[in-house]
């Protein structure tokens, strides 16, 4: 059996490298690559954080999140982060943006549970009003989809999610590469 993946691109295309992740998910889409794994869904949410959070009610068993990160590395920096409630702490969810702390953080006020969460992020060299990524972050983006296309295979593989009681605590993992 195959566990349910949800592949969520974020962020902002009219922000420059905050695009990162729409572009992403759209190359893989039509990347002439093998077909993704049965039970994975592909998904430009752009800043719709509400239907992210609605969408994964739907009980999905891992969720990849790939958005531009801030995580000081050089522009285009690809890290891949293993993500647990005790990461995201809390914050304001509202309805008409995305911040993804606060949509997973307050998942739960919504009669759901955060599932396997794993964060691919591109290091942003600018996000200020533009359309377009930069050339270090769009340097970036065949990397970031060959590994969601390996990190999804993992998931999908990995058979149905744990229950509650099961799963080991969660520990936050980071890999980066450049």
């Amino acid at each position: 059996m195959t566990r349910a993946v949800l592949v969520a691109g974020i962020g902002n295309l009219f922000l420059g490298d905050d695009g990162f992740g729409p572009e992403v998910v759209r190359r893989l889409a039509t990347d002439p690559g093998p077909p993704l794994p049965g039970g994975v869904r592909v998904v430009d949410y752009g800043i719709r954080g509400m239907h992210l959070a609605y969408d994964l009610l739907d009980g999905y068993d891992a969720l990849v999140l790939v958005d531009a990160y801030p995580g000081g590395g050089a522009p285009g920096e690809l890290t891949v982060l293993e993500v647990g409630p005790d990461d995201l702490g809390a914050g304001e969810f509202d309805a008409h943006g995305m911040n993804p702390v606060s949509v997973l953080a307050n998942l739960g006020q919504l009669g759901g549970t955060l599932p396997l969460t794993h964060v691919v992020g591109c290091t942003p060299a600018d996000v200020e009003e533009g359309i377009g990524l930069t050339e270090a972050v769009a340097a970036a983006v065949p990397e970031a989809v060959a590994e969601v296309r390996a990190l999804v295979r993992r998931l999908s593989a990995a058979g149905p999610a744990p229950t509650p009681e099961s799963a080991p605590a969660p520990v936050p993992a980071r890999t980066r590469r450049s």
